[in-house]
């Protein structure tokens, strides 16, 4: 409320100007979108046309092998300009103890929202700040934290049009919506304390329960926001989320709508109906058979394994118009394991959509009766025609999937996707693929989608790298045939070469004695397969293929990845996916940021690397 001195000329111009801080919100946030758009969208079409030229080579090219292209450094300026950005915007970060590691964009994100919530607060190009009444200040501060509310909801759903835009997935704005809602939180409070300073009957006004919960509740959600407390109870976060929402909301849209500004608040509701409405919308489609739309039951029922002591694997039947690229992921709601029946988690794909891999043998002829073989075992494996997820124990629904899986029961799965973004790796020379433990669940699509493109013609990648680093020798069975398969479809002519590494190590000790590893005469203990001690050296099928190689110990991903930069030309990507720990590897970042990869290499005629990151964690 205004002083009742002003006259109702100057109280219309200080509402304008008090709404004039919203204006400029939306101007900043829709400009700074627009621009990171028309990067990704252009990326995306350079990318297109690059892996056009590299399919369609000159015949001086094709006919000499000449993988290196002589150009003048000046031509490779810009490229080298790229380079320096990508590192120096997404492979430096800033490590907050042993919980936060944030990368320089993010840094900048953040500081560049925090420097403009002021500057917007107190910009009046054409008033004296110093002759506007308290009271202005006060609405000011509401206006410019309430006008983020309908962005602030939208980055906060998993369909959105940011999302579109931007080509960023759902899931990595997640950390752009928690640090918008802290800075709202932060200008909210300012209000309050304002208000209850300028105003004595401020009290009052918090005697109106609706009031007091309201701010109460969003309290309670920045405090359940944080990681470390994400961390040690991740349920309770999405337990408290929804409801300490719909109350914020509530009890914000009636306290605006005496000052009008409800238009800020209402839409946050549309946008969370319409995610809402979507998510219906895929529950019905995708899992027809539970909804009376198809004759029978159980097609969608899903059968849960348990691999080792904190591995389930999921398998369920898909839907046949139900189709997903390499990475993406799927919301499964459990009703049968779930606390709340409405439920959903998130978890990777690890199967493809693709019928190549569904055939008993490749075009190829093997050359020996044991490539036959396993040929015919790797036809039995489970993985293509169906969803299949590599679920690892946590607390919580986990643990009571965990008490089906040991006894092999099954469980109805209802299923919500595709979600997420698969890593475009088309239009790149060499592709190297980092992974540790259920992280393979990501970079295996990928993996098997390299060999079926190369296949099709559809890309000219002649190197493939694949490390994947486990713990304990059981876990190669999580996926032992599929790789086997995925090596002998590699074309094995000149535009893929095909070399697959295997790395076993971990903390724990392994025995000297375990050279290789098999699944097969696999016993049964506790409702875990194990494989025979007696045969793990002799039948392991992933000892007959040349081009797999196992390894004893951790990675040394500094002195890999500096050798494959090394013979890379052109274009290259690494792509990694697992816990924080092996994505914040010192030895995974440093061959990857200067001077290993820079303006510098690729003045020299290096390669362009490129890092996709898909770091998995429970908060």
């Amino acid at each position: 409320m205004y002083p009742s001195s002003k006259s109702e000329t100057d109280r219309l111009t200080l509402l304008a100007h008090r709404d004039l801080g919203s204006e400029q919100v939306w101007y900043v946030l829709a400009s700074f979108h627009f621009v990171v758009g028309c990067f990704q969208w252009g990326s995306s079409i350079h990318s297109k046309f690059a892996r056009r030229r590299r399919l369609e080579p000159d015949e001086e090219t094709a006919s000499n092998h000449i993988h290196h292209k002589h150009e003048y450094p000046l031509c490779r300026v810009p490229l080298a300009f790229v380079d320096f950005y990508r590192v120096a915007a997404f492979r430096w970060t800033l490590e907050i103890g042993q919980i936060y590691t944030i990368n320089m964009a993010e840094v900048f994100i953040t500081l560049a929202h925090i420097a403009l919530t002021p500057a917007l607060t107190v910009s009046q190009p054409d008033r004296d700040r110093s002759k506007l009444p308290h009271p202005f200040w006060n609405s000011r501060v509401a206006v410019v934290a309430i006008s983020q509310f309908p962005i602030l909801t939208v980055l906060g759903t998993k369909n959105n049009l940011v999302s579109l835009i931007t080509g960023i997935s759902y899931d990595r704005l997640n950390s752009i919506h928690r640090m918008m809602a802290r800075a709202c939180f932060v200008l909210l409070l300012i209000h309050s304390v304002s208000e209850a300073y300028n105003y004595p009957h401020f009290g009052s006004t918090l005697d109106k329960g609706w009031l007091r919960v309201n701010m109460v509740a969003f309290s309670i959600l920045i405090i359940v926001s944080l990681r470390p407390i994400r961390s040690d109870a991740y349920e309770l976060f999405p337990y408290t989320h929804f409801p300490a929402v719909l109350i914020f909301l509530i009890g914000g849209y009636y306290h605006t709508s005496a000052s009008n500004l409800s238009v800020w608040v209402w839409p946050s509701f549309v946008f969370w109906a319409f995610d809402r409405f979507v998510h219906v919308v895929r529950l019905v489609a995708f899992n027809h058979s539970h909804f009376g739309f198809k004759s029978g039951s159980g097609a969608m029922d899903a059968t849960a394994e348990l691999l080792s002591e904190n591995v389930v694997r999921l398998r369920c039947c898909r839907s046949q118009h139900f189709h997903w690229s390499p990475g993406q992921s799927a919301y499964l709601t459990m009703p049968s394991v779930l606390t709340l029946p409405f439920e959903a988690h998130p978890f990777t794909i690890v199967s493809v959509d693709s019928s190549l891999f569904s055939t008993t043998a490749p075009e190829y002829p093997s050359e020996s009766d044991a490539n036959k073989d396993i040929q015919a075992s790797a036809s039995s494996a489970p993985h293509w025609k169906e969803l299949v997820f590599l679920i690892t124990m946590q607390k919580g629904f986990t643990k009571k999937l965990k008490a089906v899986a040991a006894r092999r029961g099954q469980v109805k799965v209802f299923i919500d996707g595709p979600h997420g973004q698969s890593p475009d790796l088309n239009s790149y020379d060499a592709c190297v693929l980092v992974t540790g433990g259920c992280g393979v669940s990501y970079t295996l699509p990928v993996f098997l989608s390299v060999i079926e493109r190369v296949r099709n013609g559809e890309r000219s990648c002649s190197r493939v790298v694949f490390i994947w680093s486990i713990r304990e020798a059981a876990h190669v069975q999580w996926i032992e045939e599929t790789p086997i398969k995925a090596v002998q479809l590699a074309p094995s002519f000149d535009s893929i070469y095909s070399y697959l590494h295997h790395w076993f190590g971990s903390d724990v000790a392994t025995s000297k004695d375990n050279t290789a590893f098999s699944l097969p005469d696999s016993v049964e203990k506790n409702g875990i397969h194990k494989p025979s001690d007696a045969s793990l050296a002799e039948l392991s099928s992933l000892g007959t293929v040349g081009s797999i190689k196992v390894h004893h110990g951790r990675p040394n991903l500094d002195a890999l990845l500096k050798e494959e930069i090394n013979m890379a030309s052109g274009r290259m990507s690494v792509t990694v996916c697992g816990s924080h720990g092996i994505c914040k590897h010192a030895g995974l970042l440093d061959p990857l940021r200067f001077p290993v990869c820079g303006p510098s290499n690729i003045l020299n005629e290096g390669p362009s690397v490129t890092l996709y990151v898909a770091s998995f964690g429970y908060a």
